[in-house]
């Protein structure tokens, strides 16, 4: 690996200079050297243990100065990946800006000492906050580029979006485009393709870099791509403007670039330019590239290096001369050598500040800001129709509430409308939203559920408010890494200066007879395990009314699951609470009062709980009911009181035994309350196996009423 880069003038035709004066040439190289010497000043401060890791971009600074000459900081929306050190600094990222990141300073713009280096992220330039996770960028400025779209249409949302938390980095350009990068590598996964997918069919001003070195780590393209050739595979896509070019070359990518980006700057699509650029150095400075290639295959490689390339052309030119370039790249060395003694004094996070920015600091849906009383009125509804009333009400209240998934629509050909009733979701969750609102506001999605995420994180982060819906819970694995690494971190990754408050309705659990293994799953423990992430179980249609209101109000990431077995049951109705009922998160609701025993639970599990309580009150004995109903958070308080009253406490839930929710509530009761207890802590859950399709198994399988009035007996006759 190369410790320092110093311009070696070797034998080059020298290309035209198209529209390029002698000023702009002269940045271009200035700002590519500043990129390799920022990355050489790294190597050195990570093997002197001064920093704690290092990604280089060398290699890939023509085709980024070359880009960064067309965007607009602060304009167009930048979704870069960490090879994008020289657009990066094009757009007004600073040296010392790069190496506070690279110490993990508190003053790091980019994420206060939380993420790796040359993980970029500036409100200010609009860079969007960059994850290490491969290709997940794609999907996001997929939904980025709808919010552009969709502003242009809405001009009252983005009035809205204004005067919400951060709303002071909500922008939009009329001629704004959106820029997304990454290696071939990246390329490889299915959202990039998602993205692609969607981005052709909207005609979204997308514009994709992909930056070919030739390697993902020590996978070559020809293992990665079949044909070796991303830009050949892709040229199918309708409306796709693809362009190739030699990214080494930054006259040659200048003149690509500003042909892809007014494509997009004139809405006539998405495009897509494929460039061909070195990697010089390892992967980054875990990887040995000495390993896997050849010394010829490094000595080409280094023939190909765009800096002696351009520093030649620019002698040859007469541009500079050789004691003019290096004049130039000493006040560089000058400069860099300042930001890297700077950067290591600066100041480090504190300890407290781990806690900051995990939920947002401007609005807590478990403050008494949410405690509203209902005013009721109407006919008794059920919970789906609750659902629809309030999407409706919120809807109305927010014009930059969008609402999407598969199905959603009442159907997508408009001009069906007038002679269909129309679906509004397979469970008739959503249904009449998009007449009554329009089709850019109600509309489906591919079958493809890391697309539905990414895309309404890409929305969220330019401030509108998506709530997304995932048909089935069963279903969402796909969305896994979006929600997990991207929706659940977004806000604490860049030290509160993006956010993403999605709300993510997601029908959930079983008791369907005939559900089977794949309509029937609970797994809710998976996500109250995600920090950052908001998750409620309504099991009744009035609390379904206060906490999707409060769902969609709030300002962080909420998982709305909705019990599909009672979305129309009876016993669960309610009377329309009004368009300002709210309930606040972490409270529970005392479904019964009781004095002998406890029984902590939420879903479907809640009205099971009942009929055993019932069974046991004409016994003359009192079962107290807890209805959680926040999962995420959770009402301590809540379970503590009712554990000091009786004594004694069954957890019931609809996961599974082991490793389910109920075992961190158990678990914590315990822990704290062990003292106030009369008998072990039970839970009553599912079995540790899969819900069959036959109705006599999933009655096996499944937690039933006679399981919880059996667990009640042999805690009553402890």
């Amino acid at each position: 690996m190369a410790l320092q880069t110093r311009v070696k003038l070797a034998k080059l035709d020298a290309p035209k200079v198209h529209g390029l004066d002698h000023e702009t040439l002269i940045r271009i190289y200035r700002t590519m050297f500043l990129s390799r010497r920022l990355d050489d000043r790294e190597i050195q401060l990570k093997r002197q243990n001064k920093i704690y890791f290092q990604i280089s971009s060398a290699g890939h600074e023509a085709v980024c100065a070359a880009m960064g000459l067309f965007l607009r900081p602060g304009v167009d929306w930048i979704y870069p990946y960490y090879r994008d050190r020289a657009l990066c600094l094009m757009l007004g990222v600073t040296p010392l800006e790069t190496l506070l990141a690279a110490v993990g300073a508190k003053d790091d713009p980019s994420s206060g000492g939380r993420q790796m280096p040359s993980h970029w992220g500036q409100p200010k330039l609009n860079i969007v906050s960059k994850s290490s996770c491969t290709g997940t960028q794609f999907l996001q400025a997929m939904g980025a580029a709808e919010a552009t779209l969709y502003y242009e249409g809405r001009p009252k949302a983005l009035a809205q979006a204004k005067k919400a938390p951060l709303g002071e980095y909500v922008h939009h350009e009329r001629d704004e485009i959106i820029y997304v990068s990454g290696g071939d590598g990246a390329t490889s996964e299915g959202e990039f393709w998602e993205s692609l997918n969607v981005a052709c069919a909207k005609k979204l001003p997308l514009l994709y870099l992909i930056e070919d070195n030739g390697y993902a780590i020590s996978v070559p393209v020809e293992v990665q791509t079949a044909g070796g050739s991303i830009s050949k595979l892709v040229r199918s896509f309708p409306g796709l403007h693809v362009a190739e070019c030699d990214g080494t070359d930054p006259v040659e990518s200048y003149s690509v670039c500003k042909e892809a980006v007014q494509y997009c700057r004139d809405r006539r699509g998405p495009a897509l330019i494929h460039a061909h650029v070195t990697r010089p150095y390892s992967h980054s400075l875990s990887d040995d590239e000495k390993l896997y290639k050849s010394a010829e295959e490094r000595e080409e490689e280094a023939r190909r290096d765009p800096i002696s390339k351009f520093a030649l052309f620019l002698v040859r030119e007469g541009i500079l001369d050789q004691k003019q370039i290096e004049t130039l790249e000493a006040e560089i060395d000058n400069e860099v050598r300042a930001a890297a003694d700077q950067s290591l004094t600066a100041e480090e996070p504190s300890i407290d500040s781990i806690r900051i920015n995990v939920y947002s600091p401007d609005i807590d849906p478990a403050s008494s800001a949410f405690a509203a009383e209902p005013k009721l009125h109407g006919a008794p509804k059920t919970m789906v129709e609750m659902v629809a009333l309030t999407l409706a009400d919120e809807m109305a209240r927010d014009e930059r509430i969008t609402i999407f998934g598969e199905d959603v629509a009442d159907a997508s050909r408009e001009d069906h409308l007038k002679h269909v009733k129309g679906k509004g979701g397979v469970f008739k969750a959503t249904s009449g939203l998009q007449r009554r609102y329009g089709s850019d506001r109600v509309f489906n999605t591919p079958l493809a559920e890391a697309s539905i995420v990414g895309r309404a994180i890409g929305m969220a982060t330019r401030g509108l408010k998506p709530v997304a819906e995932i048909q089935f819970f069963d279903y969402i694995w796909p969305a896994m890494m979006q929600i997990r690494d991207e929706l659940c971190v977004m806000r604490w990754r860049s030290n509160g200066a993006f956010k993403a408050p999605v709300v993510l309705r997601v029908p959930i659990g079983g008791y369907l007879t005939g559900g089977g293994v794949y309509h029937s799953q609970s797994g809710e423990s998976i996500f109250t395990h995600c920090p950052g992430l908001r998750v409620v179980m309504p099991s009744t249609a009035l609390d379904v009314a206060g906490l999707l209101r409060t769902a969609i109000r709030s300002d962080d990431p909420v998982m709305f699951l909705e019990h599909k077995h009672l979305y129309r049951q009876p016993y669960n109705r309610s009377e329309n609470p009004g368009p300002d009922f709210t309930i606040q998160f972490g409270k529970a609701r005392t479904v019964k009062e009781g004095t002998d025993l406890s029984i902590i639970t939420y879903g479907a599990l809640v009205h099971r709980a009942e009929v055993a309580a019932a069974q046991f009150e004409r016994e003359g004995v009192f079962v107290e009911i807890i209805d959680l109903r926040s999962l995420s958070p959770y009402d301590w308080e809540a379970i503590a009181a009712t554990v000091r009253k009786t004594h004694r406490v069954i957890v019931a839930y609809e996961d599974t035994l082991s490793w389910g929710y109920g075992a961190e509530i158990a678990a914590r009761i315990a822990d704290e309350l062990f003292e106030e207890l009369d008998a072990p802590v039970r839970r009553v859950a599912a079995m540790d196996t899969f819900c069959a399709y036959q109705p006599k198994l999933e009655d096996v399988i499944l937690p039933q009423t006679s399981h919880i009035t059996a667990a009640v007996k042999q805690l009553l006759e402890y």
